[in-house]
């Protein structure tokens, strides 16, 4: 197998290595690479600290096919490196779709199983690895086997939100959703700070909600931002089409705190005080920022953090308070910016969801950036709440223990699949995952 040189950067851009990396086109090739450098697999690179980091990778975004559907059941096998995109693309137009949909379709299959990646629509279908029946694993060695929650279901478990760490996916089926129809109903409301926000997730009925977050306002306004609230409508499904693309990394003064506010304050005021209803394609519901390219490249060569945490129900108010606070006077808040509710659904040992209210925010990576995340941390791990890992580039490993409750039984699986640590990243030695049990 040929290994080159790269840099290897999470999608946030704050965090970077240079790596020896492979991409094999084959599976024979995928098995000849780890019996020569036995090392973890990466797909599309987005998740946006280290997580996708690692002194040697092998990149999987070239696996990627389809290796069988069934038509009537809505079971798909695909390889690792598929996307999101490939897959509503072509199952679309037959009337299915995942059932779960990250915010972005550039992530690939393998990604949203070890990450358990979830959507808009968490309240109802859950996790993304609730709806995967099997998948095949590949050890150290290079040797595969195939594992189920019936036939393997610590295994499993841990190997759904496990980070890689159990062995390389090289492929899974799936349980696709019925997509009725190729366009999304969507509701558009303001809402006036972060109380009001609270109250219409918790009297909406709706199948798919998200929250757009002025991070901005301060005082009365805290919290104020937009609701949307959709379901499925009509029309035949249209794949999206070519993007614009950010050509190169904008100057530092593009995320400045005037510029932010003046869009935030636009944006806001987009959409009147009765609110807005139309109808979207699925993928511009979906997948609002895949129509740019590169949009990360807003934030210059110094990049950005996301921090995202969930909180449980009864802290939720007064913690996300606290949070919004801290942001909004340090300055360093993004346009975006985004509220979930989520169900109770999770699919892995290291799985991110839990019943709550979680909370998305990009950081600019400015030297004061780093008070501001510990605090955030912080205030995540008293709430009872978590830290999602996949965005993670700040936590500290002491943390983890308190925040995922299953660590332990993770740790010892994650051992016997891998009992030479072969399979670590970054962000897994950073944080001690595979500590002692």
């Amino acid at each position: 197998m040929r290994w080159k040189k790269d840099e290897l950067k999470g999608w946030g851009g704050a965090l970077s290595i240079e790596a020896d990396l492979a991409r094999p086109e084959r599976l024979s090739g995928l098995a000849d690479a780890l019996q020569e450098f036995p090392c973890p697999a990466i797909g599309a690179r987005r998740s946006y600290g280290d997580a996708p980091l690692a002194a040697r990778v092998v990149d999987m975004t070239r696996l990627d096919r389809f290796i069988s559907f069934d038509a009537e059941a809505g079971l798909l096998e695909a390889e690792a490196g598929v996307t999101i995109t490939d897959i509503l693309n072509t199952f679309a137009p037959k009337g299915w779709m995942p059932a779960v949909m990250p915010g972005t379709g550039f992530v690939t299959l393998g990604g949203c199983i070890a990450n358990d990646v979830h959507g808009k629509n968490h309240h109802i279908a859950g996790s993304f690895g609730q709806h995967v029946e099997s998948l095949v694993l590949m050890a150290p060695d290079g040797s595969t086997h195939r594992i189920s929650l019936k036939s393997k279901p610590k295994l499993f478990r841990a190997t759904i939100g496990g980070l890689g760490q159990t062995g390389i996916i090289v492929s899974a089926r799936l349980h696709l959703a019925k997509c009725p129809a190729g366009n999304m109903a969507v509701q558009e409301r303001r809402m006036e700070d972060l109380d009001a926000f609270l109250e219409a997730f918790n009297t909406s009925h709706a199948d798919f909600q998200v929250g757009w977050l002025d991070m901005t306002a301060k005082d009365i306004h805290l919290g104020r931002g937009i609701m949307e609230e959709a379901h499925f409508a009509s029309g035949p499904f249209e794949p999206s089409k070519k993007s614009r693309s950010v050509p190169f990394n904008l100057p530092g003064f593009a995320m400045s705190t005037p510029i932010v506010k003046a869009f935030n304050w636009l944006y806001y005021k987009r959409i009147s005080v009765a609110g807005r209803d139309r109808e979207r394609p699925l993928h511009k519901f979906f997948f609002p920022l895949d129509n740019i390219q590169h949009w990360n490249r807003l934030y210059g060569k110094r990049g950005f953090h996301q921090f995202q945490c969930v909180l449980p129900d009864a802290e939720a108010p007064a913690t996300l308070a606290l949070m919004l606070e801290a942001v909004t006077a340090s300055g360093l808040a993004s346009p975006l910016s985004v509220l979930k509710r989520l169900g109770h659904g999770r699919g892995g040992m290291m799985s991110f969801p839990m019943e709550g209210y979680t909370l998305a925010v990009d950081i600019v990576n400015k030297p004061s950036a780093k008070a501001l995340l510990a605090r955030l941390n912080e205030l995540a791990r008293t709430a009872g709440g978590r830290v999602y890992l996949a965005k993670d580039s700040s936590l500290e490993a002491g943390y983890v223990p308190d925040m995922y409750a299953e660590l332990d039984d993770f740790r010892e699986e994650a051992s016997k699949a891998d009992p030479k640590n072969d399979f670590e990243t970054t962000l897994t030695k950073r944080l001690n995952i595979r500590g002692q049990a």
